[in-house]
């Protein structure tokens, strides 16, 4: 592999040795969260309010990457909506592939599911996610939330899980997931819960593109928060695509 400063050509891996740079770690009993997130030079989520302005080939090859190893996918209900989420598409054999080298992956090869954190369930049932998808989705929410729209989520196909009574909390969430065996967590948004992951300080990794634009306005950042925080993180490498597309991968430091 061609080296500079502690970077790695991304035209340099094979798929291989790609997905050992993103291997989750061995043996997990408890949810391990990855966040993947992609924002311009100057720090803009979005383009045209979507993450997928944003998006480079090279993102696209991680973003796939990353669903193929994880166990289960974190949104929020606004991402759900604002990105049209369906159900995730990873490659079986990859999964099947992945499991049997204990990085990842689902030994029967399915897909994972998307956990949606909704408080109030706030989800139509004839929204894409419930319509295309291959695997139910688990819809993250609480004992206030309206019963009837609890029970219609249900009747269309999902897992309705009660994690509190009024609010989501961090911790409630992810014991739910690793209570069902789900510890590769892969947090796709939107910024709201990945600051309230952060927030809770239960956010083990941060895969950030960087991609080659400046696109000004008003657009958000990747993380919002009610109160100000400093995580310090350990950058555990950084891959470079030819049209300048940053991949950087960050790990939280345990003090």
């Amino acid at each position: 592999m061609q080296r500079s400063h502690n970077a790695i050509q991304l035209t340099d891996l094979n798929s291989d040795e790609l997905a050992r740079l993103y291997a989750y770690p061995a043996g997990l009993q408890v949810p391990w969260v990855r966040a993947n997130f992609v924002s311009s030079i100057d720090g803009a989520a979005t383009a045209g309010e979507l993450s997928e302005g944003l998006g480079t080939p090279a993102d696209k090859t991680v973003f796939l990457l990353l669903r193929d190893l994880a166990d289960v996918i974190l949104v929020g209900a606004g991402t759900v909506r604002a990105e049209h989420y369906g159900g995730a598409r990873t490659h079986a054999a990859r999964r099947r592939e992945l499991y049997r080298e204990g990085i990842g992956g689902h030994r029967d090869g399915a897909p994972p599911p998307i956990a949606v954190v909704t408080a109030g369930a706030n989800l139509e049932p004839d929204c894409r996610l419930l319509t295309d998808t291959a695997v139910p989705p688990l819809i993250i929410t609480t004992a206030a939330a309206a019963a009837d729209r609890k029970r219609a989520l249900a009747e269309a196909g999902a897992e309705v899980i009660e994690v509190g009574e009024v609010a989501v909390t961090p911790k409630a969430l992810l014991a739910a997931l690793g209570a069902r065996g789900l510890f590769r967590v892969l947090c796709e948004g939107g910024p709201h819960l990945f600051g309230s992951l952060l927030d809770a300080d239960t956010v083990d990794e941060l895969c950030l593109t960087t991609a080659p634009l400046l696109i000004g306005g008003s657009a958000g950042r990747i993380s919002l928060s009610a109160h100000e925080f400093h995580r310090r993180m350990r950058r555990t490498h950084l891959l470079l695509d030819e049209d300048g597309t940053l991949l950087t991968r960050w790990t939280r430091i345990v003090e």
